[in-house]
């Protein structure tokens, strides 16, 4: 390239930057870049609890093994999509600053992958605050909320994807808000109603109260991490919105639910080596990990969802609860 192509080419970079909303350079790459490269590092985590999951063979229902496959290869086609156009923006166009002008394909790609992550996570994580409540309302809060935040989500990506122009982008500033609000509001109710049930779960047995306290913390830890990125998210949306910080806590969020799900599946390998084998099938058939049979459930499956839901509606009977089965139903060890 001679030196007057590319001196009109650096003449016309400050020019670029103001059209498409930033001052310089840095403030396009360098948050675009730190978020890819902490997406890489949560890919490869998250790539080995997937290799974790299948190596430990947990033998379960079909449906859990499937939103394990689609999660895995959206993380895996998502995470190339971002390397891809990192090479784009800062190799193959080094010396081209008007690509900047436009949006490349994994960008808008990024809350269509963030959308179909938080769904598949948040319905899971609500249906088993279910099975460990019973409690009807707040699976239905749950399931209310999670549909239109997949479809905002969605509907942010299709926009920007049609629109293109980076300029121009500031045109969906309302529906990205009201996409990232809603996400933010499900990830914190969540995580309060974990915490909340986390505080309230006695069972009477201490064995299973070791279990449930074990199954919700690791739940509470990463949807908190959750909810963390989606604020920072969100705020750098609203407060930030020329200086494409969102982006560096967008592009890596979607492995974090991702992580979430994982995190919350694996936890079953530490109970299998602390539980009796009987006990630890019992309790993966409560929470829905393997298929149900037939059969009326053994005292600790009863006690991991019946009084930690007695507990929650009235947390000064339970003893009396605890102690009234115990004269009815024989315990079996753990």
């Amino acid at each position: 390239m001679g030196c007057k192509s590319l001196g009109r080419k650096l003449f016309l970079a400050p020019r670029v930057f103001e059209r498409a909303g930033y001052k310089d350079e840095d403030q396009f790459l360098g948050p675009l870049l730190i978020g890819i490269l902490f997406n890489t590092y949560l890919y490869g985590i998250v790539t080995y609890q997937y290799a974790s999951y299948y190596r430990a063979n947990f033998n379960d229902r079909l449906t859990v093994k499937c939103v394990v496959a689609f999660l895995f290869v959206l993380d895996t086609v998502h995470s190339a999509a971002v390397m891809y156009m990192a090479w784009v923006y800062m190799v193959a166009n080094y010396e081209n600053p008007t690509a900047l002008q436009f949006g490349v394909w994994p960008y808008p790609f990024t809350p269509i992958s963030t959308a179909s992550s938080a769904l598949v996570t948040h319905l899971f994580l609500g249906d088993q605050i279910y099975r460990l409540t019973q409690r009807k309302v707040l699976y239905t809060i749950i399931i209310t909320m999670t549909p239109p935040t997949f479809g905002l989500g969605m509907a942010s990506g299709i926009e920007a994807w049609i629109i293109h122009v980076n300029a121009d982008m500031p045109r969906i500033n309302s529906l990205v808000i009201a996409w990232l609000s809603m996400q933010v509001s499900v990830d914190v109710f969540l995580t309060v109603t974990l915490s909340i049930i986390l505080r309230r779960a006695k069972t009477g047995m201490p064995s299973m109260d070791t279990v449930l306290r074990r199954l919700i913390r690791g739940a509470i830890q990463t949807g908190l991490f959750a909810s963390i990125f989606s604020l920072g998210d969100l705020f750098s949306f609203l407060l930030l919105p020329n200086a494409n910080f969102y982006g560096m806590f967008a592009i890596p969020i979607g492995r974090i639910y991702s992580n979430t799900l994982l995190d919350t599946l694996l936890v079953r390998e530490k109970l299998k080596m602390e539980m009796s084998s009987s006990a630890f099938e019992r309790t993966s058939r409560v929470m829905g990990w393997i298929p149900s049979m037939k059969v009326a459930p053994g005292v600790a499956a009863t006690n991991l969802h019946i009084e930690v839901h007695r507990n929650l509606q009235d947390s000064t009977d339970i003893l009396s609860s605890y102690d009234d089965e115990r004269k009815n139903i024989p315990v079996n060890p753990v």
